[in-house]
């Protein structure tokens, strides 16, 4: 059994559309959100995802997939009953059952949850400690706009993102990012460079080809013509469409909804400058969060 891949980045940073990519190649099979390292035992990930009850939806979906061929209402309450079964397992040997069960394809894990604590993140790195990490990035401006359209306040409570300084409090992502980013950053660091990549997502999409052929040869996979075909077709992904009723997500809605690869060469150009769209104030970004995107390449 392969050693997963792991993208590593905040929800609304292109997560969903990336690993569809990359589940099209013929040696690698993407996954939904899963959050199999947030917990220990499938009992206490149960706690965990159980509000809103959608967090569950996206391991229904892919054990319903695996080990049923399809995604129905019958399969998606068999999937349950499969994880009630293993109430009392580790969460990282349902994690090895769902790689079994796709080898030799490798799998592909983008859970945005598992970057929120640094506990999620070394317990990964004990189960897999040779696993590979794409660090995916989205300018914070864009990712904070992202996550406003979402869901606004709802949102930032869930990602304790919220200004408590004015009054009323203020949603404020840039928080979330700058957290979220240098819990990866800090975990990446103390892994050799070869099991890590740092790739921005507005260039994933500018240029798909180039950055796609540039992952799969990192990985050590084939990059031929019609593997880089495949990966820019992620609509043809089991799970690029929305799920029956009883498991309906597991993936960002948006990209549910319009799965098609939409190719980002004319996308408006970002900057850390100036005012927050979601704050009323007129504040701007904060210098650590400043600091940080220029880092990362970001202006």
């Amino acid at each position: 059994m392969p050693d997963p891949i792991i993208i590593l980045a905040p929800p609304r940073s292109f997560t969903s559309v990336a690993c569809a990519m990359l589940g099209q190649h013929p040696q690698m099979y993407g996954l939904l959100e899963v959050s199999l390292f947030a917990a220990e035992t499938m009992a206490e990930r149960e706690a965990l995802v159980s509000r809103p009850r959608f967090l569950q939806h996206g391991l229904l979906r892919v054990v319903a997939q695996l080990f049923a061929g399809e995604q129905t209402v019958q399969t998606i309450a068999l999937a349950r009953r499969w994880l009630e079964i293993r109430t009392n397992c580790s969460c990282v040997s349902v994690f090895r059952e769902l790689a079994e069960k796709v080898s030799p394809r490798i799998l592909v894990d983008k859970s945005p949850r598992t970057i929120v604590r640094s506990e999620y993140l070394q317990r990964l790195r004990r189960a897999f400690p040779n696993t590979r990490y794409i660090h995916l990035l989205r300018h914070p401006r864009g990712f904070g706009e992202s996550i406003w359209k979402l869901g606004g306040r709802l949102v930032a409570d869930w990602m304790d993102s919220v200004d408590y300084s004015t009054d009323p409090p203020t949603p404020d992502f840039q928080k979330a990012w700058y957290t979220m980013h240098m819990n990866i950053v800090t975990f990446l660091d103390g892994l050799p460079a070869a099991q890590q990549m740092r790739i921005r997502g507005e260039d994933l999409l500018a240029k798909p080809d180039t950055h796609l052929r540039r992952i799969a040869e990192w990985l050590g996979l084939t990059t031929d013509e019609e593997a880089i075909k495949a990966m820019k077709r992620p609509e043809q992904s089991p799970y690029a469409c929305f799920g029956p009723v009883n498991a309906r997500l597991g993936n960002d809605p948006s990209f549910l909804n319009a799965p098609t690869l939409r190719h980002n060469s004319q996308a408006k150009e970002l900057t850390l400058e100036g005012p927050l769209t979601w704050r009323q104030d007129g504040k701007g970004f904060s210098p650590e969060v400043k600091e940080l995107a220029r880092e990362f390449g970001y202006k």
